[in-house]
Formats: structure tokens, sequence, C-alpha cells
């Protein structure tokens, strides 16, 4: 898992938690904050995905052209 992966995730989990405590307390303000928090997060868990996939592909292609050149 990618380290934006990571960080994602635990922003979710801490808008999460403030979006509820702001539901929980009626404050609208830390209900918004946590919102966006968490849709921060999935931004960032999103872009640590793509990060690794690629990195992923690029791996297996240096691989095939590993195997290749040694035929």
């Amino acid at each position: 898992m990618d380290s934006d992966e990571i960080k994602g995730k635990a922003e979710k989990a801490k808008g999460y938690i403030k979006e509820e405590a702001g539901e929980a307390l009626n404050d609208p303000e830390l209900e918004a904050e946590g919102r966006a928090e968490r849709a921060a997060g999935k931004l960032r868990e999103g872009f640590g995905k793509a990060k690794r996939k690629v990195g992923e592909a690029v791996d297996d292609l240096a691989d095939k052209i590993e195997d290749e050149s040694d035929k």
C-alpha cells in the first residue's frame, strides 16, 4: 500500500469523526469541515492507488523486457 493511500484513509477517518461530532453537537461548521476532510482523504487515497498501479505496471513491463532480452 502506498503512503498516500494510508494517509488518505487516515484523513477520511478523521473527517468522518469530525462530521459525526459536528452532527451530534449540532455544529454545522465542524460537520462541513469533516465532509471536506473526507473528500480530500478520498482524493488522496485514489491518487495513492493510481501511483501504486502505475508502479506495478512499470515493474511488469520491465520484467517482460528483461524476459525478452534473456531469449
